[in-house]
């Protein structure tokens, strides 16, 4: 009480000079102490850590003062396992000590992603459809067929893969290619009397592709089926050889019973025996 008393005898503009006086003097003791605040002058360069083991990088960042604290996991399937694969702050930045240092690491097990449906893109678009699901492509195989440049068929471990079928993350996945129709023409090979999977095998042998299979009701084994018609024939109408290109195809028509050739009609196909 006697403080108060004594301040509220003195003069207005004396009390306003103290109060000034003790805002100078707190300004002056905030700003010297600023500097321990904030820690200014402990400044350090991050050092680069890409690439070391979770452990080794720890050990490292810890050394130097700083905070470290994993915060996201990726997969990259030409790096080794728990490595370090990206850092914030960045390597070579200049921070204040005790920051944390925030680390992505390369997971152990690569996730799932579904296998997209390549069949009739372009070897570009692809290309383009395997990395947005982070897949690689594997080796390049080309096969005659019209449709230049086109994927045919899609293989994992040199197995078809179907569309939808997970698989994991930075697989290598084999294309089959269009390499278009052969220059050269061939005669058409005859598959007439053969089970389709023969008829099959001789047409792969002569890189030519089954268009449409027509199937009489009577089959009810499709491989062990014969063929009793194909078009093109091997012969045309005046006996000549027909001639066909390397990625072409040629139509069958299939029966439950292997049909009879006619020695004295060379020039058209037999029908199946009733």
């Amino acid at each position: 009480m006697k403080m108060f008393h004594n301040i509220t005898r003195r003069s207005f503009g004396y009390n306003l000079l103290v109060i000034f006086g003790l805002i100078i003097l707190l300004g002056i003791l905030f700003f010297l102490s600023l500097g321990f605040l904030t820690r200014h002058g402990e400044e350090v360069t991050v050092p680069d850590v890409r690439g070391k083991t979770i452990k080794d990088a720890t050990s490292a960042l810890e050394g130097m003062g700083f905070e470290v604290e994993v915060r996201d996991s990726i997969y990259i399937d030409t790096m080794p396992a728990l490595l370090v694969y990206e850092q914030t702050p960045e390597r070579g930045d200049v921070v204040k000590s005790h920051r944390t240092i925030y680390l992505t690491v390369n997971k152990v097990v690569p996730p799932m992603v579904p296998m997209p449906d390549l069949e009739g893109l372009t070897y570009r678009s692809a290309e383009m459809t395997l990395r947005a699901r982070r897949l690689n492509i594997g080796d390049t195989i080309y096969k005659p067929d019209f449709a230049t440049n086109t994927v045919l068929q899609q293989l994992l471990n040199g197995k078809p893969i179907k569309a939808g079928k997970e698989i994991p993350e930075g697989s290598n996945i084999t294309l089959v290619l269009s390499s278009g129709t052969g220059s050269m023409e061939n005669p058409v090979p005859e598959t007439v009397g053969m089970t389709y999977l023969e008829a099959r095998e001789v047409l792969a042998a002569s890189n030519l592709n089954i268009g449409t299979v027509l199937i009489d009701a009577g089959v009810t084994d499709t491989l062990g089926a014969f063929v009793f018609k194909q078009s093109p024939p091997r012969r045309n109408e005046l006996g000549e050889l027909n001639l066909i290109r390397a990625g072409e195809s040629v139509d069958l028509w299939l029966g439950a019973t292997r049909p009879v050739k006619d020695s004295t009609l060379p020039l058209q196909n037999p029908a199946p025996q009733e």
